[in-house]
């Protein structure tokens, strides 16, 4: 771990004796190198690789050339330079058009498309080990190059996100996840890591952490990461951790379950983009936060109708011991307000089925107190490839957060992701929050774009684009 990714490079000439790949637009239009090419059976549409009879030449569709073509172009590509005549290596012949956003949409597709996770005792098929970006001789392959060695940084974040998430749950455990990601932390200059256990969490009243890890013989884990590039802003990121859900008492149907081994996904993207902002020595301090729990069922779960009490002392009336990960966000964003003095929270879950209704699987929802965090959310995502929308915080449900037994109800009633965001917003205090709900975009059962099936390790690059965003 993490999976090794395909390499990509930025040249102004072609080498001898490797396979070269000509882009083509719809119509089709076909960019240098393909003046002598049949295109018969060409259309230019996004993601069509084709190969040229009795030759080493290639023709891929970047269909109109729109950032989301060139992530399916670059995934495409690096599928079809696949199985047992797979060359080790290609030239990409890029077009003039190509500047910095063009060039990371590609090499994020590129180095993402062929990504997988198979637990095996069998070699995995072969596949293209790397490709070259050959722009000609323009005067910017400097610019470029910055360009594609951010996207595969951005790439390495997705893949790690997705390894962390797609892991087993008979080997990812909350201590497993914690000390996995602190061993990968400290290989890192000005990264740091720190991994509490259940007795630090009972003396310091992390009750919504003990409460939904209590059921499992495996304990919670506390883990907390700290990067400090200097600069003013001290931005939090919070990941749900729940690295299996069974519902609990509440629990879950059969169907589906097995999917819950990726119920850390939140987690995983926080755990990566601390590590990719350290590699990138950004100048800005970030603090990730992982609450990590197992939501098991035995006699020492907890129950529908307990009280439970939270960091800082506000208490919670459970309701449903399937609605697991907003109490441990709760704890966890209510120790940031208290110790960490941030500039900023975003937490990140895989949080309500509610959000996967409303928006699909595709895009992710953002609930949040600032209109300028809303707008930093989505913008960032916008530009790694991340689709976001923003949700409201509806006043009429406010009040029904209240419990008539404890500060809180866990589940209000009214619409779920929006009742499950105005809980959260209790823990929030006074710091500008977002709520980053990725239940639908955290996993794919099919392969489109850079996606592949499992975990797609969405939300990884939008943290690493806002840190980027405040660190300016």
């Amino acid at each position: 771990m993490p999976t090794k990714l395909v390499d990509v490079e930025v040249a102004t000439t072609t080498r001898r004796n490797v396979p070269a790949v000509v882009l083509a637009t719809t119509g089709p239009a076909l960019g240098p190198g393909g003046d002598d090419l049949d295109t018969s059976e060409i259309t230019g549409k996004a993601g069509e690789a084709l190969r040229q009879h009795g030759t080493d030449v290639w023709t891929l569709g970047v269909g109109t050339s729109t950032l989301g073509d060139l992530r399916t172009a670059g995934a495409s590509l690096v599928r079809a330079l696949s199985g047992d005549d797979a060359p080790k290596t290609a030239d990409v012949l890029l077009t003039p058009d190509f500047d910095a956003e063009k060039v990371r949409a590609f090499v994020l597709g590129a180095a993402l498309g062929g990504y997988r996770f198979k637990v095996t005792g069998e070699d995995g098929p072969k596949r293209v080990a790397s490709l070259r970006l050959v722009t000609g001789d323009t005067g910017f392959d400097e610019v470029l190059t910055s360009a594609a060695l951010k996207a595969h940084a951005l790439a390495t974040a997705t893949s790690l996100a997705r390894d962390l998430a797609n892991t087993p749950s008979n080997v990812k455990d909350p201590r497993w996840l914690a000390t996995t990601a602190a061993r990968l932390a400290d290989k890192l200059d000005g990264l740091s890591a720190v991994v509490r256990d259940e007795k630090w969490l009972a003396q310091q009243g992390f009750g919504g952490v003990l409460a939904v890890g209590g059921g499992s013989s495996r304990p919670p884990r506390f883990l907390e990461l700290t990067y400090d590039g200097g600069g003013s802003e001290h931005l939090v990121f919070i990941g749900k951790g729940i690295t299996f859900d069974t519902g609990g008492i509440s629990i879950k149907p059969a169907d589906g379950m097995h999917l819950m081994r990726t119920d850390m996904a939140g987690g995983g993207a926080v755990i990566s983009a601390l590590l990719a902002v350290a590699r990138r020595q950004l100048p800005i301090k970030v603090t990730g936060l992982v609450p990590c729990a197992e939501n098991h069922v035995s006699g020492s779960s907890y129950r529908p109708g307990d009280v439970v009490r939270h960091y800082g002392g506000a208490t919670t009336e459970v309701q449903n011991t399937d609605a697991e990960g907003r109490m441990v966000l709760a704890d966890a964003m209510a120790y940031a307000v208290k110790n960490l003095k941030p500039d900023l929270v975003v937490d990140v879950a895989t949080l309500t089925g509610a959000m996967k209704v409303s928006l699909g699987l595709r895009t992710g929802a953002v609930f949040s107190s600032s209109d300028d965090l809303a707008a930093s959310v989505i913008d960032a995502g916008a530009r790694v490839g991340e689709k976001w929308w923003r949700m409201p915080l509806l006043e009429e449900h406010v009040a029904s957060v209240a419990s008539e037994i404890a500060d809180y109800k866990q589940c209000p009633p009214g619409p779920g992701g929006i009742t499950a965001a105005l809980f959260l917003q209790k823990f929030a205090g006074d710091v500008p929050w977002a709520h980053l709900d990725i239940a639908g975009p955290a996993r794919s059962e099919k392969v489109y774009d850079e996606v592949v099936a499992g975990a797609t390790g969405f939300g990884a690059r939008t943290l690493i684009e806002l840190a980027e965003k405040y660190s300016r």
